[in-house]
């Protein structure tokens, strides 16, 4: 995972990783039980833009698939998806943990 390097994102991101781990292991856990495509559309677009704002180009990848995911219906699918991007994301606090 290769994180940014402008020092104003690295001040921000350990802040921005925490919340976004807090929030796909609280409230989107439930997205793919309920098979709220509608929902898991949102997440993916917003991890998508966000993740291109703090310069996590990799995550915001998988942003983009999962909206496609969620548009065709594939759950399986996007719950592989979903576990990869938090494992992105607890890979980014380990690193950053590092520095």
């Amino acid at each position: 995972m290769k994180l940014p390097e402008d020092a104003f994102i690295r001040e921000l991101i350990p802040e921005f990783v925490d919340d976004w781990l807090n929030n796909l292991n609280g409230e989107y856990s439930d997205i793919l039980v309920e098979k709220d495509a509608d929902r898991l559309y949102r997440v993916g677009h917003t991890i998508k833009g966000s993740c291109l704002q703090f310069g996590l180009d990799e995550i915001a990848q998988l942003g983009i698939r999962l909206m496609g995911h969620s548009k065709a219906g594939e759950w399986d699918e996007a719950e592989v998806l979903m576990k990869e991007i938090k494992n992105l994301f607890e890979e980014c606090k380990i690193e950053l943990e590092r520095m």
